[in-house]
């Protein structure tokens, strides 16, 4: 994992706050995934901004090189 930027903690602190909007998706380089909680997030007037606040929970409890590879290396969209 030298020389290799982890986005943990941006990725795990951007969907607890804004989740909702997808912005951790696009951060971690999900664009599609990132979409896809926008218009999900949109479809259930916001009830759907449960989920990445629950994918920020499990980002934050991981640790780095776990993160690093499961969502950085192994390109993990979802949980």
């Amino acid at each position: 994992m030298e020389n290799q930027e982890n986005k943990k903690v941006l990725a795990g602190v951007l969907a607890l706050l804004l989740g909702y909007l997808g912005i951790h998706k696009f951060i971690l380089g999900y664009t599609k995934e990132g979409i896809i909680q926008i218009v999900i997030t949109l479809v259930s007037c916001g009830l759907a901004g449960i989920i990445p606040f629950v994918e920020g929970i499990i980002y934050l409890t991981k640790s780095d090189e776990e993160f690093y590879n499961t969502y950085q290396v192994g390109r993990k969209g979802w949980f």
